[in-house]
Formats: structure tokens, C-alpha cells, sequence
């Protein structure tokens, strides 16, 4: 998929973007745009505006074929004639970015966010009385995902935490930072339970079964790092 393709997927995806995104959310999108069109023909700085463009769209649910679609573009390897955009496509991408007063969040998009926050509910998770040492007294400073449950209070999906000593995993500490865990606390949680194409299955699963390299390099070819 060149950068062209991208701004196309983009382009015919811009109402499901809005509506599954939250205002601040879909800001960081459109400087990541605008950013895109300030690069120029510098490959590097379009390299670093389109894993802009990705991190603002972490948040976009799993199920959305255009989520499927960005976790497989990858622009790191790729030839700057498939990297450098279009300027006539990039241009028409942002006139409508500009110009289109976007509805806060149609009712099937929030359908959607609402199953996706419920499954990651029912994962195995433990209550702020459970934290010990500072990830008690600073649980987003400790590098941790919270979950708000309206029922329950806030959440901590368990495997953040050894099973032996109940301390956080130093791991999942790194990548959750990577992530943005304490910006985006779904989306970092759907990464980690969540199906994972380059480890074959949920890297929460694999926390001490694969090597601690190996689900950071994961995580870091889902955030541009050597990919985007």
C-alpha cells in the first residue's frame, strides 16, 4: 500500500474516523494531515507525519475494516516514490477535513465503542486496593493501564502484574508507555488482549512465555517504530 492508497482509505473512511474518534482525538488526526502536507518532498519528515497520522488513530476500534487495513500499511522500507503523497490528493483530503462540520458520534459507531469497552471488561482485573508500593500511590505515573468500569470502579487488567509478587511487570510497564496507556487506556488494553498479527496471538497471552524483545518490538512496529 503506497501513501497515495492511504490517502485514499482515509478520504472514503473521513465520517467513520469522526464518529469513532473524540474531538481532541480527531484534532491529532488532522495535524498529523497537515503535518503530511508541510513535509513536503522530505521522505523522513513524511515518514514522521504519517506515524502521526497513525498514533492519532490508535483509538479507532479493532472491528473497523479501516483499523484492519492501517495495521498492515507499513512505510519504513518502502521506496519514496510510494512514500511521497500526491499533492492534488492530499490537497482534496484536507479541503475536506476543512470544510465538513463532522457529527460528535452517529449511534453505531458509539455501538461499536461500547462492545469494544465491554469485552476488554471482562478480562481478569484487580481494584486500586490491590496496588502496592507506588503503583499505588501513582497508577498512570507506574506505566498502567485503568479501565473505567461503571459498575465496578477503575480496573486494572491483570496481566500487567507478576502472578507471584503482584508488582507490575517492568514489560508491560515499557510498552504501556509506548502505547500511550495513560492518553488512550482502551486502546492500549485492546493491543494487549486483542488478536496480534506479528505474535500470532494476544500479547497479553504471551507475557513471560516469548521473550520481553519480542512483544517490544510488536509494540513498536505498531507505532511507526522501524515501520511507519
Amino acid at each position: 500500500m503506497t501513501t497515495d492508497d492511504l490517502l485514499e482509505l482515509l478520504r472514503r473512511h473521513l465520517p467513520e474516523i469522526r464518529a469513532s474518534l473524540t474531538a481532541t482525538q480527531f484534532s491529532g488526526f488532522q495535524d498529523g494531515v497537515l503535518r503530511l502536507r508541510a513535509a513536503g518532498d522530505d521522505t523522513r519528515a513524511v515518514r514522521g507525519a504519517l506515524r502521526e497520522v497513525r498514533l492519532a488513530l490508535l483509538p479507532l476500534p479493532r472491528e473497523m475494516e479501516l483499523r484492519r487495513k492501517l495495521d498492515q500499511f507499513r512505510s519504513g522500507g518502502a521506496a519514496p516514490s510510494a512514500v511521497l503523497p500526491d499533492a492534488d490528493r492530499l490537497a482534496e483530503l484536507i479541503r475536506l477535513l476543512e470544510s465538513v462540520d463532522w457529527p460528535a458520534l452517529d449511534p453505531v459507531s458509539a455501538e461499536i465503542a461500547r462492545a469494544v469497552q465491554q469485552r476488554l471488561l471482562t478480562a481478569p482485573a484487580r481494584g486500586p486496593e490491590r496496588l502496592t508500593g507506588a503503583a499505588a500511590e501513582d497508577p498512570a505515573g507506574a506505566g498502567l493501564i485503568r479501565l473505567s468500569d461503571p459498575e465496578r470502579g477503575d480496573r486494572y487488567p491483570d496481566f500487567q502484574f507478576d502472578p507471584d509478587t503482584g508488582e507490575p511487570r517492568p514489560v508491560v510497564q515499557r510498552i504501556n508507555r509506548m502505547l500511550l496507556s495513560d492518553q488512550d487506556p482502551w486502546g492500549a488494553a485492546d493491543w494487549w488482549l486483542g488478536g496480534n498479527t506479528w505474535l500470532r496471538d494476544a500479547p497479553a497471552a504471551l507475557v513471560g512465555r516469548v521473550p520481553d524483545a519480542r512483544l517490544t518490538e510488536a509494540a513498536a512496529a505498531l507505532m511507526g517504530e522501524g515501520g511507519w
